[in-house]
């Protein structure tokens, strides 16, 4: 059965199915419905809510809940995920798993409270200190949103990493028609994660779980772990997804919000006589590089609500065979489908 409920609150309950049963928060538009409906739907399947005096002690109790093997969640938006990146880094290097969710907003700075997505630099090259790595998945409607929270839970379990789930304002205040899976996973029990810290439970000396390390050639050798990890991750766990690509002159690469607003532009285009595809990411990262290898096309067009920060990647994919173009809109500002097919023309040359 198919509820109208708004992305954040979407993504709550999809949460909670998923086996979370910690949740830290502090209030920041827009994605406080998150930490409203948590401090509703925790207490009812018998789970911790708890909203923290800052971002900075709301990500060192997800590190604590983590560190004890619960399935952990956190939420923010923007200058609170900021806030965060410290703690975000020696989560990371500990190898605790958990979900992290940024509903982004203008900026930089304060900024406002419209939907963005300058983020995304942020989020896929690291914004704390180290060398490190966040899984990012990005949806692109209510129904992925509540669909992705049980991926994201399984990805941080599986390799024992923080996954951020990075969406825009847009998607988080939006409602659509939602259904969700009958059965997700459940919580996974404790004693499945024996490095957790949970007492000695019949070990011979108890787990510790830190970031520190402080021999340099210790330190080296658990960074190059962790790559080990992220190079697994990189094989394995790429997802996008491919819109009217055969034959198509130009391809869009959008993510989020924006990809549905390049499949209108798109539809407006075939009307013109214009052909023009679309990839869409959903790992942010690992970003799925190889969707690029075998495309034959005039040029790619990279649009997003930021200035030339997925671009960056998108030249990378492109690796200089592919002329990349872009278009962007900063601020919170939307862009129009019609400024899109406009775009279009213009590489086209077919004004």
């Amino acid at each position: 059965m198919k509820i109208l409920m708004k992305g954040n609150e979407a993504m709550a309950e999809a949460a909670v199915m998923s086996g979370c049963r910690y949740y830290f928060g502090y209030p920041i538009t827009p994605q406080n419905e998150v930490t409203a409906y948590m401090a509703k739907r925790l207490p009812e399947v018998g789970g911790v809510f708890l909203q923290a005096e800052s971002e900075v002690s709301a990500i060192n109790m997800v590190y604590g809940a983590g560190g004890a093997g619960g399935r952990v969640m956190i939420s923010s938006s923007s200058p609170g995920i900021s806030l965060m990146q410290e703690g975000i880094s020696y989560i990371a290097g500990a190898e605790i798993p958990c979900v992290i969710v940024n509903v982004m907003r203008g900026g930089p700075g304060l900024g406002n409270i419209t939907a963005a997505q300058s983020d995304y630099l942020q989020a896929t090259k690291g914004g704390g200190h180290g060398d490190y790595h966040l899984i990012v998945l990005a949806p692109a409607s209510v129904q992925e949103i509540a669909d992705m929270m049980d991926k994201a839970f399984d990805l941080a379990d599986k390799y024992r990493n923080p996954v951020m789930v990075l969406m825009d304002g847009i998607l988080g205040q939006m409602m659509e028609p939602v259904e969700f899976k009958e059965k997700l996973s459940e919580e996974l029990p404790v004693k499945q994660k024996d490095w957790a810290t949970t007492g000695m439970r019949d070990r011979e000396k108890p787990n510790l779980i830190t970031s520190l390390y402080i021999e340099p050639e210790a330190l080296e050798q658990h960074n190059y772990r962790l790559k080990e990890k992220y190079d697994r991750i990189k094989q394995n766990e790429v997802m996008y997804e491919e819109f009217n690509i055969e034959g198509a002159e130009i391809v869009i690469v959008a993510y989020g919000i924006t990809s549905r607003i390049a499949k209108t532009a798109i539809s407006m285009a075939s009307k013109e006589g214009l052909r023009v595809g679309l990839i869409r990411p959903i790992t942010l990262w690992p970003f799925p590089y190889k969707a690029f290898d075998n495309l034959d096309v005039k040029a790619l067009l990279t649009v997003e609500m930021s200035l030339e920060q997925m671009y960056e990647d998108v030249l990378l994919a492109s690796n200089g065979r592919i002329p990349v173009h872009f278009l962007g809109r900063p601020g919170g500002v939307v862009i129009e489908p019609a400024e899109i097919v406009n775009k279009v023309k213009s590489i086209l040359g077919r004004y």
